[in-house]
């Protein structure tokens, strides 16, 4: 099976469950009455939602260079990381001002309802059922270096723990009365401010990789080190890089005896090609300028 058919399997799995979880947590929210359970609901909708941009998009990533894209189509997979960032964005201020409105209601002196039992039983589901989700698409996007998949992963870890604080919220309105029925609401909101920080953080990472970020300084290190350890190269310097999608696009210039015959420059450069390929993956682009010393 080919990279892009496993991240299909993989997002497909999340979003069948998704799907279930969804229906169970509109119905239990709306049966219940709880403000939080029906947030938690949202919450599983947008996770529906960027199922579908991720299948749409790693599937267009995965088209091989061609006229109009030189380097390949892999930046389309870090587009659907941003686009996923930005759905959970405007998810989690929703949450936050639907559950902001409900408090102020109960300020004012007005009596809210307590929630019933089975939103407390369903937040128990959701987080069971999430967390493995997480895990299991979590392990699958290191394997297939995929950002698209490690975006989702994320988004169902968001909805994993969003349903604790649901849970809690619910519960301390059932168990203690009507007096904390804020609770519920007051757990909206705490889901929905958890979900604006994960946002937060893909958005981050995806815009720098679009804008062109470099890599972390650890890896331009590591590349200096790897290129400098061929026999007859030195200094290297002038280094650039970038992501395109799960791959690494690197540039650099080394230093070499300006005597020695054409074929061997050439012969160096390629080793360090080969080296950075080895150690990031085969499908690193990999430019090496050679300068005589």
């Amino acid at each position: 099976m080919n990279r892009s058919a496993r991240i299909y399997r993989v997002t497909l799995c999340g979003g069948a469950m998704n799907l279930l979880l969804l229906a169970f947590k509109f119905v239990a929210g709306i049966v219940a009455g709880s403000a939080a359970m029906v947030a938690d609901a949202v919450h599983s909708l947008s996770d529906a939602v960027t199922d579908a941009v991720v299948l749409l998009f790693v599937h267009i990533s995965e088209k091989p260079q061609d006229k109009t894209h030189d380097y390949g189509h892999g930046k389309y997979e870090t587009l659907a990381g941003v686009v996923v960032g930005f759905v959970l964005f405007a998810v989690g201020l929703g949450i936050v001002y639907g559950g902001l409105a409900k408090v102020l209601v109960w300020t004012r002196g007005e009596q809210l309802a307590v929630p019933g039992r089975l939103a407390f039983w369903a937040a128990l589901v959701s987080i069971a059922l999430k967390e493995s989700i997480f895990r299991y698409t979590l392990r699958q996007s290191v394997v297939l270096k995929s950002q698209a998949l490690e975006a989702n992963a994320w988004h169902h870890r968001s909805d994993a723990l969003s349903s604790v604080g649901t849970a809690l919220g619910i519960g301390g309105a059932i168990f203690f009365g009507e007096k904390w029925a804020v609770l519920d609401p007051l757990a909206s909101i705490v889901v929905g401010l958890f979900i604006v920080r994960v946002s937060v953080n893909l958005l981050r990472g995806g815009i720098g990789d679009l804008t062109e970020q470099s890599l972390p300084d650890a890896v331009e290190q590591e590349i200096l080190q790897l290129a400098g350890s061929v026999e007859g190269v030195e200094e290297p310097h002038d280094l650039r890089t970038r992501r395109i999608g799960n791959h690494y696009a690197i540039e650099l210039h080394i230093l070499m005896d300006g005597n020695v015959p054409l074929l061997v420059a050439h012969d160096k450069a390629t080793a360090i090609e080969d080296l950075l390929r080895r150690q990031y993956g085969e499908e690193t682009h990999v430019v090496v300028h050679v300068e005589p010393k």
